[in-house]
């Protein structure tokens, strides 16, 4: 069984427009600042607070890890593993 590179895997996958994903979990067009079609900053002070609080895991680090999987790899890792206990998950990279 041959794996895919981070490249082939990348290549492989579907984009979708930020606005969609925004308005995917109730963000309106409205409160996006855009940059291209795929990512946005989002203007806290136009969209409505939840009564339902999420929670947040920060994921940092000080070093990178001797096997290579640092903070994106790892945090990537977690979101899969909330969804497959059917919980909501957002995450944000920068």
């Amino acid at each position: 069984m041959t794996h895919l590179s981070d490249l082939d895997i990348a290549n492989q996958s579907t984009l979708q427009p930020i606005k969609d994903i925004a308005a995917s979990v109730g963000i309106s067009e409205d409160a996006l600042e855009p940059y291209g079609h795929y990512k946005a900053k989002i203007d806290i002070n136009k969209i409505t607070p939840r009564e339902n609080k999420g929670k947040v895991v920060l994921v940092t680090a000080m070093s990178p890890t001797p096997a290579g999987e640092g903070k994106s790899t790892v945090t990537v890792g977690l979101a899969d593993a909330f969804h497959e206990l059917n919980k909501n998950v957002m995450v944000a990279l920068r």
